[in-house]
């Protein structure tokens, strides 16, 4: 976007983007976030062989056990929800680098990195319960439960038990991974996508966005991977009653698993996040909604 006057914005395109972005970017790689979960929530036990040896053999006994359904088990509550978390996201992050311009209309990396920090701020009023009710959908059949619960019917239990904060279980956890992760993110995406420019315009061919939003997202997603291993292990309603907090489960896991446990799953999670965002950073900056709309494509904040 050129700089101009706030009404050059473009808040409504902005949203419809961001939703189709989530939305696109969740069915390409929801298979591997949930081999993530699994593995992540693979902890060692004394005398028992791990259910699980490798990302692969994780892949391969999910699908063989539960087929392509399977593979997308959780998937529904991300769809749903990954319109207005996205939309949140990628909206915020553009508002408030928009808000911190300076007078001169640059953007100091300090303000970059608020920008990203105010932007998974706003997310985690949707992140939390989307992530909460995907975990426990995630893992419910590699448990051996017989009989799970949907989306619909575990929202319904866990806000009868504890009212709306039973939705909200882990949110202090979801709030520093997404803080964290976002004042990486941001500033890193923009100074990657901001290479491709053409020259004499704010124009970045759809291309370089989409791997612009891979590397940004590799980098994040590998750094802020231990934050995600605690926050995935406080919303795994089988271990409610084993940490009490983010501190208290830090400490077990580095007690009982070593440090090397924080790291668990990272790779997939960087397989995850990387083209998610890549897909999702692509698909905001296509100019979807714009066409749809007749407008001008709006481009990037600068």
């Amino acid at each position: 976007m050129a700089p101009g006057a706030n009404q050059d914005f473009g808040l409504l395109p902005r949203i419809i983007n961001g939703g189709i972005a989530g939305i696109v970017g969740v069915i390409c790689v929801f298979p591997i976030d949930l081999v993530k979960t699994r593995m992540q929530n693979q902890s060692k036990a004394v005398g028992q062989p791990p259910l699980y040896k490798n990302i692969l053999d994780c892949a391969m006994k999910t699908f063989r056990g539960e087929g392509l359904r399977g593979m997308y088990s959780g998937s529904a509550v991300n769809i749903l929800l990954i319109t207005p978390e996205k939309a949140i996201k990628l909206v915020a992050n553009d508002a408030f680098r928009h808000a911190l311009k300076t007078k001169d209309g640059s953007l100091p990396m300090h303000r970059q990195i608020l920008a990203g920090a105010g932007a998974g701020t706003c997310q985690i009023v949707v992140t939390t319960p989307m992530e909460l009710l995907k975990i426990q959908r995630q893992m419910a059949k590699s448990q051996g439960s017989t009989k799970s619960l949907n989306s619909r019917q575990l929202a319904m239990q866990l806000y009868r038990e504890k009212g709306i904060s039973g939705l909200y279980k882990g949110i202090g956890a979801t709030f520093t991974r997404d803080v964290v992760f976002s004042m990486m993110y941001f500033p890193l995406f923009a100074y990657f996508n901001d290479k491709g420019k053409t020259p004499g315009s704010n124009y970045v061919p759809f291309y370089h966005s989409f791997a612009s939003g891979i590397g940004a997202g590799a980098i994040s997603a590998f750094l802020a991977t231990p934050l995600d291993v605690i926050k995935t292990r406080l919303q795994t309603l089988e271990y409610k009653s084993r940490y009490s907090g983010i501190v208290d489960c830090a400490t077990k896991i580095i007690r009982e698993e070593g440090s090397s446990a924080f790291f668990k799953g990272s790779l997939l999670r960087v397989m995850v996040i990387a083209p998610l965002f890549g897909i999702a950073q692509m698909v905001y900056y296509l100019g979807i909604a714009e066409a749809m709309m007749g407008l001008k494509p709006l481009g990037s904040v600068s």
